[in-house]
């Protein structure tokens, strides 16, 4: 066997800072990041208009065809292309070894535990939150939000809750799981990881108004600050697919219950 052939091939170096930059600004763009800038514009536009913030209606979900099929079409297609990134951020920091995710503090091997602790904060969280919007609206800070703006079909809540499971994986597997771990290896401290994390976390909600930004910003802190000591995305995961799906299922029944406080006549 020649030398040339007994060779093996060259050790392949980690990314260097500058690669991690670009791939972050990458990623960011391509989700995340982009909602934060177009919630800053949408702010601008909201702030710009004659009618105080507090009377204004933002839509979640809101329905994308007058026919239902094309309807429904374009919800999965919508949620399809945003997990997207979600996928490419499992490929950026994908293991050869098992657990493949652990980088990303994914694995299946607490399921029990992991569940019982996206309950817990389910629990610790919920309740503030809306004490957050409902303060927020009544300083005149936020918009209101029409958390379920889908016609009525079959397939309404089953895609509600898509949406839901959508958020859960996009926010907290890119911000919690590769967030930190790429600011990590660039040499970033704990707490300005968590600060940083937790001010965009709150920005890509500014389009609902400022109350949104202060509640989102909090529960970012608590989520990294308690991520840090776990490094299990999970609990964070079914956490926020817990409150969304009680958001986006619920909010119907919230309406015609409270149409004081969440002030959107019900569809």
């Amino acid at each position: 066997m020649s030398a040339s052939a007994s060779t093996s091939a060259p050790a392949i170096d980690g990314p260097s800072r500058g690669r991690i930059w670009w791939e972050i600004a990458i990623v960011l763009a391509l989700s995340l990041g982009q909602y934060a800038i177009y919630a800053i514009v949408q702010l601008a536009d909201s702030l710009t208009r004659p009618t105080p913030l507090s009377q204004q209606t933002t839509t979640l979900n809101p329905t994308l065809n007058s026919r239902e099929v094309f309807d429904l079409i374009y919800q999965l297609l919508a949620l399809i292309f945003d997990v997207a990134p979600v996928v490419l951020v499992c490929f950026l920091l994908w293991n050869r070894t098992a657990p493949h995710l652990s980088r990303l503090g994914i694995d299946a091997r607490r399921p029990l535990s992991d569940t019982g602790r996206g309950v817990l904060l389910v629990l610790v969280i919920g309740i503030p939150g809306i004490v957050v919007y409902l303060g927020g609206k009544a300083l005149g800070w936020g918009l209101t939000v029409d958390a379920a703006g889908l016609n009525s079909y079959w397939w309404t809540i089953p895609v509600l809750l898509l949406s839901a499971l959508r958020a859960g994986l996009q926010e907290e597997v890119i911000i919690l799981g590769y967030l930190f771990e790429r600011l990590r290896q660039l040499g970033w401290g704990r707490w300005q990881i968590i600060v940083t994390a937790a001010i965009l976390r709150g920005s890509y909600h500014l389009y609902q108004g400022f109350g949104a930004f202060v509640g989102n910003f909090l529960m970012g802190v608590l989520f990294g600050f308690l991520y840090t000591r776990t490094r299990r995305v999970l609990p964070f995961v079914i956490a926020h697919f817990l409150l969304d799906a009680a958001i986006f299922v619920g909010y119907p029944w919230a309406v015609a219950t409270f149409p004081g406080l969440f002030g959107v006549a019900p569809r």
